[in-house]
């Protein structure tokens, strides 16, 4: 926000400099507005020219740019609009020095004067003001990270209603990893070999004594004996 006010600043500064150049003098006492904008690319004259149809236009171009990015918040506006007045004071800088033979800079009146340098100061403000904005994509951007930043970020995506088994992807947790719309079978519980198994056969077998209730058991199951009293 602070950058985007102030390249605002600088650049608007960058468009007064530069439509205010073209009222003062620039060589050897000729002010700006008296050069055509077609002398420009066909050679400088002594003819006299309009205001509007001076070099005093394209530098209201660049000024409505300008304000235009300000508005929207566009540094390619703004950049272009630097370019544009930055390009037009070179082109006249040539088409002049290719007139006289060469361009002088004098303190008594003759060779460039302080007209050359505003309009030179204001393409240069106009870009270093574009470089300062922040830009409309530029403010966005952050606006929607400090969103992000305060919202409550969950390790894992909630999951489906019919895949309640597979979360978390670590699968660590839960009861099983892949569904199935059957149930599982059961095991029977393993009670050791079986002795008709053939297989099993080969095992040794504990001798099993008789049981009670056997008829070779000669212990009584009603009466069972008892110990003899002692004396």
């Amino acid at each position: 926000m602070i950058r985007n006010i102030l390249g605002s600043l600088v650049a608007l500064a960058g468009a007064a400099s530069a439509v205010l150049s073209p009222f003062r003098d620039w060589y050897d006492g000729r002010a700006g507005q008296d050069y055509r904008v077609r002398d420009l690319f066909g050679g400088i004259t002594a003819m006299e020219s309009g205001v509007l149809v001076s070099i005093l236009l394209p530098f209201l171009f660049a000024a409505l740019l300008v304000i235009a990015g300000v508005v929207l918040r566009s540094r390619i506006a703004v950049a272009l609009a630097g370019l544009v007045v930055l390009g037009f004071t070179i082109l006249w800088m040539v088409r002049q020095g290719q007139a006289e033979g060469a361009l002088t800079v004098g303190g008594d009146g003759a060779g460039l004067q302080v007209g050359v340098a505003n309009a030179l100061a204001g393409g240069v403000l106009m870009l270093i003001g574009a470089l300062l904005m922040n830009g409309r994509g530029a403010g966005a951007r952050s606006r929607a990270r400090a969103r992000r930043e305060r919202e409550p970020v969950e390790p894992y995506a909630a999951p489906p209603a019919d895949q309640v088994d597979t979360w978390p992807p670590t699968q660590e947790p839960g009861m099983s990893t892949h569904t199935s719309p059957w149930p599982e079978p059961e095991v029977d519980p393993y009670t050791g070999p079986d002795p008709h198994d053939p297989r099993t056969r080969s095992y040794p077998q504990a001798e099993r004594g008789p049981e009670p209730g056997d008829p070779g058991d000669p212990r009584d199951p009603v009466h069972p004996p008892h110990r003899p009293p002692e004396r």
